[in-house]
């Protein structure tokens, strides 16, 4: 099952002699199941591809189709409602709340689902699953970084989406944190849900279904 198709993705920034084609004719499909990790140097579009499969921001040209949704068709408030209920962003910086609970910080997106009671339900287990009962109780500031990237994947998973996007989920852990957070990410990407990684960590490549490399605007495998 097809979850995500980029068709002809072209982005810049900048105007005049100072733009910046980042990506240039970028294809993609992403299905049920999958794992697929982007990687490239610094600079060469990934997180801007992420961002666009997100409906974080618009292409200057081409499609994203999210569940069989044209993103660049949709109203602000349609693009909300694919953000919130059918994909899940991760970050490399966690993004938690640090006058908020380990727990507040999951729950917030359940405010916004259309089932407040379900999500909120669904944020406690995933708690519990991910053996995060005790960090579950503490602010941010009194966290591991490993504990606070878990805590990040459950907010993530709060609405059940069907696309996980993560964005260098990975580069302020250890080595061991790391790897406990990719095995996780791993074990998300079956049944009907699909993650989409953009990192520069080997790991993360080699627990891959699919590496695509950003090259010169596009992706190739």
């Amino acid at each position: 099952m097809r979850l995500v198709t980029a068709t002809g993705l072209v982005k810049s920034y900048g105007s005049g002699r100072a733009a910046r084609r980042v990506l240039d004719g970028a294809d993609l499909e992403v299905h049920a199941g999958e794992l697929v990790a982007i990687v490239g140097p610094s600079g060469c579009g990934k997180s801007t591809l992420l961002h666009l499969l997100g409906g974080l921001d618009l292409p200057d040209e081409g499609s994203v189709e999210l569940g069989g949704r044209r993103l660049e068709r949709e109203t602000a408030r349609g693009l909300t409602e694919l953000r919130r209920d059918y994909v899940g962003f991760v970050f490399q910086f966690f993004h938690l709340i640090p006058e908020l609970t380990g727990e507040e910080n999951v729950l917030l997106p359940a405010r916004l689902a259309a089932d407040r009671r379900a999500a909120t339900r669904r944020g406690r287990k995933l708690i519990a699953d991910l053996g995060l009962s005790e960090a579950a109780r503490r602010r941010p500031g009194e966290l591991s970084g490993g504990e606070q990237q878990r805590l990040s994947i459950a907010r993530a998973l709060v609405n059940d989406p069907r696309v996980l996007l993560a964005d260098e989920p990975t580069g302020n852990l250890d080595e061991e944190s790391g790897h406990h957070v990719l095995g996780l990410l791993r074990s998300l990407a079956s049944g009907e849900r699909a993650v989409v990684l953009v990192t520069h960590d080997a790991e993360a490549a080699r627990i891959a279904d699919r590496v695509l490399r950003v090259q010169r605007g596009r992706l190739e495998e």
